[in-house]
Protein backbone atom coordinates (compact mmCIF):
# COMPACT_ATOMS: atom_id res chain seq x y z
CA UNK A 1 0.00 0.00 0.00
CA UNK A 2 1.56 3.12 -1.05
CA UNK A 3 2.02 6.21 1.72
CA UNK A 4 -0.43 8.92 1.28
CA UNK A 5 1.50 12.67 -0.20
CA UNK A 6 0.11 15.50 1.84
CA UNK A 7 0.17 18.77 0.17
CA UNK A 8 2.36 21.35 1.79
CA UNK A 9 0.66 23.89 3.96
CA UNK A 10 0.57 26.80 2.58
CA UNK A 11 3.15 29.98 3.70
CA UNK A 12 2.07 32.84 5.41
CA UNK A 13 3.18 36.43 4.49
CA UNK A 14 4.28 39.12 6.71
CA UNK A 15 4.94 42.89 6.81
CA UNK A 16 6.87 44.63 8.83
CA UNK A 17 7.36 48.30 9.04
CA UNK A 18 10.89 48.75 10.50
CA UNK A 19 10.36 52.78 11.28
CA UNK A 20 12.42 55.33 9.98
CA UNK A 21 15.86 54.80 10.77
CA UNK A 22 17.19 53.49 14.56
CA UNK A 23 17.23 49.73 15.18
CA UNK A 24 15.28 50.44 18.68
CA UNK A 25 12.10 51.59 16.66
CA UNK A 26 10.80 48.23 15.38
CA UNK A 27 7.81 47.09 17.13
CA UNK A 28 8.14 43.94 19.71
CA UNK A 29 5.55 42.31 18.00
CA UNK A 30 7.39 42.65 14.67
CA UNK A 31 10.50 41.52 15.50
CA UNK A 32 9.16 38.08 17.00
CA UNK A 33 7.56 37.37 13.46
CA UNK A 34 10.69 38.12 11.86
CA UNK A 35 12.44 35.45 14.09
CA UNK A 36 9.97 33.37 12.95
CA UNK A 37 10.26 34.01 9.17
CA UNK A 38 12.31 31.93 7.04
CA UNK A 39 12.99 34.35 4.34
CA UNK A 40 12.89 38.24 4.83
CA UNK A 41 12.44 40.01 2.00
CA UNK A 42 14.87 43.59 1.98
CA UNK A 43 14.43 46.41 -0.61
CA UNK A 44 16.73 48.20 -1.91
CA UNK A 45 16.25 51.55 -3.95
CA UNK A 46 18.02 51.01 -7.23
CA UNK A 47 21.20 52.97 -7.04
CA UNK A 48 21.69 52.51 -3.78
CA UNK A 49 24.32 50.86 -1.89
CA UNK A 50 23.04 49.80 0.67
CA UNK A 51 19.19 48.88 2.00
CA UNK A 52 17.68 51.66 4.18
CA UNK A 53 15.16 48.76 5.63
CA UNK A 54 18.40 46.34 6.24
CA UNK A 55 20.32 49.46 8.27
CA UNK A 56 17.05 49.94 10.55
CA UNK A 57 17.59 46.23 11.37
CA UNK A 58 21.46 47.15 12.70
CA UNK A 59 22.67 45.21 16.17
CA UNK A 60 19.89 42.81 15.58
CA UNK A 61 21.36 39.07 15.23
CA UNK A 62 19.38 38.07 12.05
CA UNK A 63 20.95 35.19 10.14
CA UNK A 64 22.14 36.04 6.43
CA UNK A 65 20.99 33.06 4.99
CA UNK A 66 17.12 34.50 5.39
CA UNK A 67 17.91 37.77 3.73
CA UNK A 68 16.56 38.33 0.23
CA UNK A 69 17.41 41.57 -1.08
CA UNK A 70 15.59 43.00 -4.01
CA UNK A 71 16.14 45.95 -6.08
CA UNK A 72 13.53 48.23 -6.23
CA UNK A 73 12.60 50.04 -9.35
CA UNK A 74 10.82 53.55 -8.66
CA UNK A 75 10.04 53.95 -12.00
CA UNK A 76 7.57 56.66 -12.49
CA UNK A 77 5.78 55.09 -15.01
CA UNK A 78 2.72 52.92 -13.08
CA UNK A 79 3.05 50.15 -15.95
CA UNK A 80 6.45 49.43 -15.44
CA UNK A 81 5.40 49.40 -11.54
CA UNK A 82 2.97 47.17 -12.10
CA UNK A 83 4.81 45.06 -14.11
CA UNK A 84 7.69 45.15 -11.06
CA UNK A 85 4.73 44.52 -8.58
CA UNK A 86 3.61 41.39 -10.11
CA UNK A 87 6.92 39.95 -10.41
CA UNK A 88 7.54 40.78 -7.11
CA UNK A 89 4.49 39.22 -5.58
CA UNK A 90 4.61 36.01 -8.41
CA UNK A 91 8.08 35.58 -6.54
CA UNK A 92 6.56 35.73 -3.06
CA UNK A 93 3.76 33.51 -4.00
CA UNK A 94 6.19 30.70 -4.84
CA UNK A 95 7.83 31.22 -1.82
CA UNK A 96 4.40 30.43 -0.18
CA UNK A 97 3.30 27.90 -2.55
CA UNK A 98 6.44 25.87 -1.34
CA UNK A 99 5.17 26.51 2.68
CA UNK A 100 8.01 29.15 3.47
CA UNK A 101 7.09 31.95 6.06
CA UNK A 102 7.66 34.73 4.44
CA UNK A 103 8.43 38.85 5.87
CA UNK A 104 8.61 41.96 3.81
CA UNK A 105 10.43 44.87 5.30
CA UNK A 106 9.62 48.65 4.66
CA UNK A 107 11.00 51.94 6.03
CA UNK A 108 8.66 54.04 8.40
CA UNK A 109 5.21 52.45 8.33
CA UNK A 110 3.93 49.69 6.16
CA UNK A 111 0.55 51.43 4.96
CA UNK A 112 1.64 54.73 4.50
CA UNK A 113 3.20 55.67 1.48
CA UNK A 114 4.71 52.54 1.57
CA UNK A 115 5.73 49.98 -1.22
CA UNK A 116 4.40 47.40 0.89
CA UNK A 117 0.82 47.59 0.19
CA UNK A 118 1.30 47.26 -3.66
CA UNK A 119 2.90 44.38 -2.25
CA UNK A 120 -0.05 42.85 -0.72
CA UNK A 121 -2.79 43.81 -2.77
CA UNK A 122 -0.77 41.82 -5.85
CA UNK A 123 -0.20 39.04 -3.70
CA UNK A 124 -3.91 38.97 -2.36
CA UNK A 125 -5.21 39.20 -5.78
CA UNK A 126 -3.73 36.43 -6.87
CA UNK A 127 -2.71 34.08 -3.92
CA UNK A 128 -6.54 32.22 -2.80
CA UNK A 129 -6.35 32.32 1.28
CA UNK A 130 -3.88 34.31 1.71
CA UNK A 131 -2.27 33.61 5.24
CA UNK A 132 -1.01 37.45 6.08
CA UNK A 133 -0.26 39.74 8.81
CA UNK A 134 0.91 43.97 8.56
CA UNK A 135 2.81 44.86 11.72
CA UNK A 136 2.20 49.12 11.65
CA UNK A 137 5.86 51.14 12.63
CA UNK A 138 7.03 54.52 13.17
CA UNK A 139 6.17 56.94 10.52
CA UNK A 140 9.33 59.45 9.59
CA UNK A 141 6.69 62.37 10.70
CA UNK A 142 5.86 60.92 13.96
CA UNK A 143 9.88 60.18 14.67
CA UNK A 144 10.97 63.69 13.74
CA UNK A 145 8.25 65.40 15.71
CA UNK A 146 9.48 63.18 18.87
CA UNK A 147 13.40 64.05 17.63
CA UNK A 148 12.50 67.94 17.54
CA UNK A 149 9.62 68.28 20.24
CA UNK A 150 7.27 69.53 17.37
CA UNK A 151 3.80 68.96 17.96
CA UNK A 152 2.08 67.14 15.67
CA UNK A 153 -1.38 68.38 16.24
CA UNK A 154 -3.16 70.37 19.60
CA UNK A 155 -6.72 70.69 20.12
CA UNK A 156 -8.42 71.34 17.45
CA UNK A 157 -5.43 71.45 14.86
CA UNK A 158 -5.83 70.42 11.38
CA UNK A 159 -3.00 68.40 10.19
CA UNK A 160 -2.72 67.33 6.74
CA UNK A 161 -0.19 64.60 5.19
CA UNK A 162 0.94 66.01 1.84
CA UNK A 163 3.10 64.36 -0.85
CA UNK A 164 4.56 67.93 -2.02
CA UNK A 165 3.06 69.03 -4.67
CA UNK A 166 4.61 70.33 -8.28
CA UNK A 167 4.02 74.34 -7.83
CA UNK A 168 4.72 76.69 -4.87
CA UNK A 169 1.07 78.14 -5.67
CA UNK A 170 -0.77 74.64 -4.48
CA UNK A 171 1.31 74.48 -1.59
CA UNK A 172 0.51 78.23 -0.55
CA UNK A 173 -2.83 77.00 -0.87
CA UNK A 174 -3.19 73.85 1.42
CA UNK A 175 -0.65 75.69 4.36
CA UNK A 176 -3.62 78.46 4.33
CA UNK A 177 -6.21 76.01 4.61
CA UNK A 178 -4.57 73.71 7.13
CA UNK A 179 -3.44 74.28 10.51
CA UNK A 180 0.02 71.76 10.03
CA UNK A 181 1.00 70.63 7.14
CA UNK A 182 3.27 67.45 7.30
CA UNK A 183 5.33 67.64 4.21
CA UNK A 184 6.44 64.37 2.34
CA UNK A 185 8.23 63.31 -1.06
CA UNK A 186 9.77 66.63 -1.33
CA UNK A 187 12.96 65.85 -3.57
CA UNK A 188 14.09 68.59 -5.96
CA UNK A 189 11.43 70.56 -4.78
CA UNK A 190 12.83 71.58 -1.90
CA UNK A 191 14.39 74.98 -2.80
CA UNK A 192 11.04 76.48 -3.78
CA UNK A 193 9.67 75.20 -0.74
CA UNK A 194 11.82 77.03 1.43
CA UNK A 195 11.17 80.34 -0.58
CA UNK A 196 7.79 79.91 -0.36
CA UNK A 197 7.88 79.65 3.22
CA UNK A 198 10.16 82.16 4.29
CA UNK A 199 7.64 84.41 2.15
CA UNK A 200 5.40 83.61 4.32
CA UNK A 201 7.36 84.46 6.67
CA UNK A 202 6.55 81.25 8.62
CA UNK A 203 10.44 79.61 8.06
CA UNK A 204 10.67 79.92 11.70
CA UNK A 205 7.88 77.73 13.15
CA UNK A 206 8.88 75.23 11.02
CA UNK A 207 11.37 71.96 10.96
CA UNK A 208 12.71 69.48 8.84
CA UNK A 209 14.80 66.14 9.16
CA UNK A 210 16.21 64.17 6.93
CA UNK A 211 18.02 60.27 7.48
CA UNK A 212 17.09 60.06 11.28
CA UNK A 213 18.82 57.57 13.19
CA UNK A 214 21.27 57.01 10.09
CA UNK A 215 24.45 58.64 8.87
CA UNK A 216 24.18 62.01 7.61
CA UNK A 217 21.00 62.64 9.79
CA UNK A 218 20.06 66.49 9.35
CA UNK A 219 17.69 67.66 12.21
CA UNK A 220 16.51 71.55 11.77
CA UNK A 221 14.60 73.58 14.19
CA UNK A 222 13.40 76.56 12.50
CA UNK A 223 14.18 76.68 8.28
CA UNK A 224 15.12 79.69 8.10
CA UNK A 225 18.57 79.39 6.71
CA UNK A 226 18.41 75.66 5.80
CA UNK A 227 20.25 75.09 2.51
CA UNK A 228 18.41 73.10 0.05
CA UNK A 229 21.48 72.54 -1.95
CA UNK A 230 23.25 70.29 1.32
CA UNK A 231 19.40 68.91 2.83
CA UNK A 232 18.21 68.04 -0.40
CA UNK A 233 16.90 64.03 -0.94
CA UNK A 234 15.54 60.87 -0.32
CA UNK A 235 14.11 60.35 3.21
CA UNK A 236 12.98 64.07 4.20
CA UNK A 237 10.48 65.27 5.91
CA UNK A 238 9.02 69.15 6.64
CA UNK A 239 6.74 69.80 9.22
CA UNK A 240 4.80 73.08 8.45
CA UNK A 241 2.99 75.39 11.01
CA UNK A 242 0.92 78.10 9.80
CA UNK A 243 0.70 79.99 13.21
CA UNK A 244 2.65 80.31 16.10
CA UNK A 245 2.05 77.62 18.25
CA UNK A 246 -0.71 78.51 21.49
CA UNK A 247 0.91 78.72 24.99
CA UNK A 248 -1.20 77.11 27.16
Amino acid sequence: MSELVHPLKMGSFTGVGVGPGPAGYLPLAAFEALKQADLIYVPRARGAELSVALQCLAGIDVPAHKLVEIEFNMDPDRSVLSEHYKNLAESIAARLHAGQHVAYLTIGDSMTYSTYGYILAALIESVQGLVYKTYPGITSYAAAASALDWPLGEGKERTLILPCPEDKETLRTEIETHDIIVLMKIGDRLTWVLELLREMNIAHQCVFAKRIGLSGEILARGVQTLSATDTMGYLATMLIRKTPRERR
